[in-house]
């Protein structure tokens, strides 16, 4: 065993530190779909997962409001399916660029598949929905179920 200075930490809680042992090249999960490769440092993006959506999702009196930044995306290439308790938006951002990787400095753009699943807070009716999309901002109107809603049948004699 080699001996080595206590750090600070280590002097203070009286703990010891105990080294990772990974064997060379092995990869790690870092993030979603995000590895890094041990043996040389270089992040890599696994090719079949999808990216996930930030979303705000509030609600007023009589809707549910989701909003999500998709700049970059045809209002067409998005696809939205609703029931009645959760929504799910998917797409995909078309990286248009020819540029060699050697000659990027920073890469952070996410170009590729996207997706985000919702639970929403309250039920709402599918057919009723307002979606658009405003500089890259994209805001789904869901109108809640009214619950308290009542109507009245008249019974017809055939």
């Amino acid at each position: 065993m080699e001996l080595r200075k206590r750090s600070f930490f280590e002097r203070l809680t009286g703990s010891l530190r105990v080294p990772e042992e990974e064997p060379e090249g092995k990869r790690i999960s870092i993030g979603k779909g995000e590895k890094v490769d041990k043996k040389n440092g270089n992040w890599m993006a696994e090719e079949n997962d999808e990216a996930e959506l930030a979303v705000d999702v509030y609600q007023t009196a009589t809707d549910i409001v989701v909003q999500t930044m998709v700049a970059g995306v045809k209002p067409e290439d998005i696809e939205l399916t609703i029931a009645r308790d959760i929504m799910t938006i998917r797409g995909k951002r078309e990286e248009n660029r020819n540029v060699d990787e050697e000659n990027y400095f920073i890469k952070e753009l996410y170009w590729g598949k996207f997706s985000r699943s919702i639970s929403l807070p309250q039920e709402v009716e599918p057919e009723e929905v307002d979606a658009t999309e405003r500089h890259g901002l994209l805001t789904v109107r869901l109108q809640k179920v009214d619950k308290e809603k009542k109507n009245t049948v008249r019974v017809k004699s055939i």
